[in-house]
């Protein structure tokens, strides 16, 4: 794969400040696949500096050019998108047809989404006799997971863009080719300079120097809870605002007059998709208990079809990791009916499409986020107790509720304290927002919604 030696600020790849470099590895057969520099500080401080030179320019810049300017980048992603679905897949290991499906042509979906809004937002108002105005918060310090490496970039990046703001990207150190990738397409879709910047580089060293960084005016991390808090602090400590979008424990509540076989059947496909490293997956099923023996059956047949069909994990520490809890569910009395701990290959990072009857909801499997192809079957007794299961862990980002009437679904998914419901199986929506509610994170992405993040609000009275 092809990989820059340097660091994309204002406008140009730059040398970076050290001669540390990140080994990039394909996680389906250990092969090093490329280096990339690995930023300090100093970059981190160059980048940021550009980005705030570019800043009033930018800022200043008419919606509807900047509008255009997005529409050039999403074409741009549109004209590449074979390259980038074979980067994410050599880098994350996500089979190529997913990473053609969803990797590649989601993000263009949302960046086509915020070259509309960029042009259609009321970034003025009137409200009795006050003038309202919608401006754009300043440097923004984006730093992206790699579970979706080029999605959470443009889902960060375009709404910064759109309001007006500017932005130093961090990606993930385990997939910085997918964001290499996205800075040449910045460049090639003509932004100018010191709008968007690039540094690759560790969370500990690059992505806490940027959320410390006295002249970035907002953080935007999408990561795991526990670093969302450390970023949380650091930006409190500063009076920063932040957006976060941290773990999940999403509940799939299968309703009594449901489709079982559908809602089973899609459940699992749901948690297997980008090998289960998904913050929103489905990774607690919720069956009737006059249906879960059933429900037990189809689910366990459902995951055996997907043992050639998904990807390796990440890396060696996340296989390691959900390894590590389906022997935790088993030392806690949870029974496997698909899967196990087992590596089904002798290379590569994978683990096999497990299933757990049998689970109760104290149980780790059923309170922590495991973010591998693992799913858990609850059993509950009446509708009160599918609501306290549904909504009894720290997390609150994502859920499904099926019923054979969608009245009846929306009435129980009302009742879970959560982001973002599915019901029946419902559609992925580039414009609705997405975020938590308890420890799944602050604020939301996609849409206005997504927008509003980015912006501050001036009134003048008159």
């Amino acid at each position: 794969m092809k990989a820059h030696d340097g660091m994309y600020i204002d406008g140009a790849w730059r040398p970076a400040a050290g001669g540390d470099t990140i080994t990039v590895v394909n996680p389906a057969d250990e092969q090093v696949i490329g280096h990339v520099p690995a930023g300090t500080a100093e970059d981190v401080d160059t980048a940021v500096r550009a980005a705030r030179a570019a800043f009033p320019g930018w800022a200043a810049t008419p919606p509807a050019e900047r509008a255009a300017r997005i529409a050039a980048l999403r074409d741009v992603l549109v004209a590449r998108k074979d390259e980038i679905a074979e980067t994410v897949t050599a880098e994350l290991g996500a089979p190529l047809q997913f990473s053609q499906a969803v990797h590649a042509s989601v993000p263009v979906m949302v960046a086509g989404s915020y070259a509309e809004l960029a042009a259609t937002h009321p970034f003025e108002e009137k409200v009795g006799n006050s003038t309202v105005y919608s401006e754009p918060v300043g440097v923004v310090g984006a730093i992206t997971p790699w579970n979706y490496p080029l999605h959470q970039i443009v889902a960060k990046v375009a709404p910064a863009l759109a309001a007006g703001c500017t932005v130093v990207l961090k990606p993930a150190e385990d997939t910085p080719l997918t964001a290499q990738l996205f800075a040449e397409a910045v460049d090639e879709a003509g932004l100018p300079a010191g709008v968007f910047n690039l540094v690759t580089g560790i969370g500990a060293v690059a992505g806490q120097a940027l959320a410390e960084h006295a002249d970035v005016d907002l953080v935007s991390f999408t990561g795991s809870t526990a670093v969302g808090r450390q970023i949380g602090a650091t930006a409190g400590a500063a009076v920063k605002r932040v957006a976060l979008e941290l773990g999940g424990k999403s509940a799939n509540v299968i309703l009594p007059s449901a489709d079982l076989g559908k809602a089973v059947n899609v459940g699992v496909a749901n948690v297997m998709g980008n090998s289960g490293q998904t913050c929103s997956a489905w990774t607690r099923m919720l069956v009737h208990t006059s249906q879960y023996d059933e429900a037990v059956e189809l689910a366990a047949a459902a995951a055996a079809k997907y043992g050639a069909r998904i990807g390796p994990l990440v890396n060696a520490k996340q296989q390691a990791r959900v390894r590590g809890y389906i022997e935790a569910g088993v030392a806690e009395g949870a029974r496997i009916v698909a899967g196990g701990p087992e590596s089904p290959r002798e290379r590569g990072y994978f683990v096999q499409p497990t299933v757990f009857a049998d689970v109760t909801p104290e149980m780790a499997i059923a309170q922590e986020e495991i973010f591998g192809p693992v799913v858990s079957l609850i059993r509950y007794e009446d509708e009160d107790d599918a609501v306290r299961i549904a909504n009894g862990t720290v997390y609150g980002l994502a859920g499904a509720v099926w019923a054979g009437e969608e009245a009846e679904a929306v009435a129980f998914a009302r009742r879970m304290d959560t982001g973002q419901v599915d019901i029946n199986g419902g559609r992925f929506n580039p414009l609705a927002p997405f975020g938590g509610y308890k420890q799944s994170g602050v604020g939301r992405e996609l849409g206005s919604h997504g927008l509003s993040e980015y912006l501050q609000t001036k009134s003048l009275q008159f």
